[in-house]
């Protein structure tokens, strides 16, 4: 006979304990945001820069809600300060940037 585990369990739970289980299963599933180094930093920082003097479109990976994200477009600005970058459609936190395609 072939055990279902935890699973098995469920049709006889409270729905909160039910939901709870299943938020853990999630969270299983969930990526760590990497940790750049510096010169992954200043070469994202260059074509970033690139991007925007020569007014080329960008393909960018970054990090939000547990998981990896891309997406494309012309980059319309860049504000250190408020630690953003612009998109057509999007804003993007600077610090959730991994990594930056220029085409």
């Amino acid at each position: 006979m072939q055990d279902r585990g935890t699973k098995k369990w469920t049709s006889i739970m409270l729905p909160e304990h039910q939901s709870m289980l299943e938020d853990m299963w999630a969270q299983q599933e969930w990526k760590e945001k990497p940790m750049l180094d510096e010169q992954q930093i200043v070469e994202i920082n260059m074509k970033l820069q690139l991007a925007l003097n020569e007014d080329l479109t960008v393909e960018i990976e970054y990090f939000k809600d547990h998981d990896y994200h891309k997406t494309r477009g012309k980059l319309l600005g860049i504000n250190p300060l408020l630690n953003y970058l612009r998109l057509e459609d999007m804003e993007i936190p600077l610090d959730s940037l991994v990594s930056v395609w220029i085409d």
